[in-house]
């Protein structure tokens, strides 16, 4: 298989502090949650920026744990070269190539005669980062200095946070430890003959320009402990290693060894693909997906429950940098993270771990960082887990997993009946599902600031009923094939009580679409929102498709852009067109016009219920984000978008919903 490789051309200059910091971003994650990521440049802009954020179990989460190195590069003739944290011109002179190959960030550096190469891997399922450099031409020898960056601080933790202990340095033989208080160690080892120059001092002031965009504290110290310093020959390779697993996991495969292993492990995953999807921006999405899905760390009981059961545990987290894994995120991305992808055995490992943290009718909304236990504030995510199971049977026919889910799939209904948590129940007069409590945000429209809740869409939300219909409609189906006929023909009733009423309710008649929210707060919501696909494009759609094409053809014209769907239609007076500033101007435009590229995902779907035939026009809403691969998180997508021209990148560099959805849609629209 030929690699998959993408270059970036990048032209560095100053930021424009004031609007966006346009240096693309590279991600690479290591299966735990855990993650190296940082600019192109090196320069750090985002408090989750460096070379080992490692994932650890509860209570600390994921931990920054290396922040960066200080490259210098000593001339033959004495002049030195300086890579940093910091933008400085050496930099733009040295970088000459940045690429991904396989997904795994190289750059090359051109410094006078001398061509080095850098690479940078994560072995999965470790907390460990290999940097490797290797001289690719020039007669003589480049000594390189590589000098450690250290802040030991939890991922959330603003910049200017610091340990309560002091920094120690420990050296035993080639090892070098470093240690703060009740902070894991953090192992050094250098692959290649060298030295270790002890020189203990703090790097102040460094400044974070995103963090600053952001509304955050942007400026924080940096601690190092000297330098490795080592002669470099063409041909030649060195590799520093940082980890904060044992001694003996740091030791058990050599550099070379790892990087093969890995570039084995992702060529397998493409291999493993649907066909579709196995070259191309198709395979790029391939190894994008792979970042999200994970062994999270630190789930005891978890564990031990899926092991009992002969099963392992995995999830999904929801975006990098700052996102856990999320249960609404997860049932959407399912089909596309782990089924168009053939990871078929991680897909039920992941419905199973979901359904044993089922409570009182709900699945979790969120695993919060650091947290053993999840929160269950959410009205959606439960229903989209019937989604997931269906695309999963579909997929699998692993009825088995199906019969296991049963009961536990009739106890959400039933809760959901009878009314459970949040306001979130059944209307006993018309069968529609309602939800909504004061001071929470149930729907995916979650954006909440202190005690603000921006969209509370409290009431008859139409994508909870289009969901909720879905859902009836597939468990009926489950319980007639397993012989429960009587629970089957009661599911029944309800669903054809919910449909009646949806269709007589919400339709928006002067407009030609669907209310957001009927039974609100202040009546009948009329928002040209894209929730409403859902009422088409799901396994079972609630509309009368007589009106199909009109609320498609509206979402077309009002919310459609090259790169998703708008949340808001441009009219409405509460519509944004730019995602900026700090997290209360953020959160205030994150569901009132800001684009979503998940939303793509039902459109198609949407599109090809209503034009069948028409698989080069469902083709089309994808083509707008084959660029964007190039830029922000270089080989993901997105979270979102501004809402109007020029659609400037914003939120998450790597989304998985926006991975999943893209990929899912790729494949199912390839020609």
């Amino acid at each position: 298989m030929n690699p998959i490789v993408r270059k970036v051309t990048f032209s560095p200059g100053k930021a424009d502090e004031s609007e966006f910091d346009r240096e693309p971003e590279w991600l690479v994650a290591n299966g735990l949650g855990g993650y190296a990521s940082g600019t192109v440049s090196g320069a750090a802009t985002r408090r989750y920026h460096g070379l080992l954020i490692a994932a650890l179990p509860a209570p600390f989460g994921r931990v920054l744990m290396l922040n960066g190195l200080a490259e210098e590069f000593h001339l033959p003739d004495g002049r030195v070269v300086e890579i940093s944290q910091e933008r400085n011109a050496s930099y733009a002179a040295a970088l000459s190539e940045f690429r991904l190959d396989m997904g795994l960030p190289i750059w090359r550096y051109q410094i006078d005669d001398f061509v080095l190469e850098k690479r940078l891997y994560l072995p999965y399922r470790q907390n460990t980062v290999h940097i490797t450099y290797r001289l690719l031409s020039h007669a003589g020898k480049l000594e390189i200095r590589l000098r450690p960056l250290i802040q030991f601080r939890e991922h959330e933790a603003p910049v200017d946070r610091q340990p309560q202990a002091p920094y120690v340095l420990t050296v035993v033989e080639d090892q070098y430890e470093i240690s703060s208080g009740i902070f894991p160690t953090l192992r050094l080892l250098l692959h290649g003959k060298g030295e270790f120059i002890i020189e203990r001092k703090k790097i102040e002031r460094l400044s974070y320009i995103l963090e600053q965009t952001r509304g955050y504290i942007a400026v924080g110290d940096l601690w190092t402990p000297g330098s490795f310093a080592v002669d470099c020959s063409p041909g030649q390779a060195i590799t520093l290693a940082a980890s904060t697993e044992s001694w003996e996991v740091i030791r058990a495969l050599g550099p070379a060894e790892a990087w093969e292993a890995e570039r084995e492990r992702r060529t397998h995953l493409i291999a493993s693909a649907d066909p579709k999807a196995r070259i191309g921006v198709g395979a790029e999405l391939v190894l994008a997906a792979d970042q999200f899905v994970v062994t999270p760390a630190g789930r005891v009981p978890d564990a031990t429950r899926a092991h009992a059961a002969g099963d392992d545990v995995r999830t999904v987290i929801a975006g990098y940098h700052w996102f856990t894994d999320w249960g609404r995120d997860t049932m959407i991305s399912l089909e596309g993270l782990t089924l168009t992808t053939n990871r078929f055995l991680e897909a039920g490992w992941i419905l199973r771990n979901f359904a044993n943290a089922i409570r009182q009718g709900l699945i979790p909304n969120l695993f919060p960082e650091g947290s053993r236990e999840g929160l269950y504030h959410t009205a959606d995510a439960t229903l989209w887990f019937f989604h997931a199971v269906d695309r999963y049977l579909h997929a699998t026919g692993d009825r088995w997993t199906l019969r296991w889910l049963l009961p536990k799939l009739v106890e959400i209904i039933d809760c959901h009946i009878k009314g459970t948590l949040f306001g979130i129940g059944v209307d006993s007069k018309d069968g529609l599902l309602r939800q909504g409590q004061e001071g929470y945000q149930l729907t995916w429209m979650d954006a909440k600031v202190d005690d603000w809740v921006v969209t509370p869409r409290r009431g008859k939300a139409v994508e909870i009923n289009a969901l909720w219909y879905n859902a009836l409609r597939l468990l009926q189906q489950w319980l007639s094939e397993e012989d429960r006929t009587d629970k089957s023909l009661e599911l029944k009733a309800h669903a054809d009580r919910a449909q009646e009423a949806f269709n007589d309710r919400f339709w928006y008649a002067d407009e030609g679409y669907l209310f957001d929210v009927i039974d609100g707060e202040s009546g009948n919501d009329p928002a040209c929102r894209p929730n409403q696909l859902l009422a088409i494009s799901l396994r079972h759609p609630v509309l009368d498709s007589a009106k199909w094409r009109a609320v498609l053809e509206t979402v077309r014209r009002r919310l459609l852009t090259p790169v998703g769907l708008r949340s808001l239609a441009p009219h409405h007076p509460n519509y944004k067109a730019k995602y900026f500033g700090d997290l209360r101007a953020r959160d205030a435009a994150y569901h009132q016009g800001t684009v979503w590229v998940w939303l793509i995902g039902p459109f198609i779907d949407a599109w090809l219920k209503v034009y069948p035939d028409d698989v080069a026009g469902a083709r089309a809403p994808l083509e707008g984000l084959v660029p964007h691969l190039g830029e922000a998180g270089i080989g993901s997508i997105s979270e979102i978008f501004d809402a109007d021209e020029p659609f400037v990148p914003r939120g998450c560099i790597s989304q998985a919903w926006s991975v999943a959805e893209v990929l899912r849609c790729w494949v199912k629209t390839a020609p």
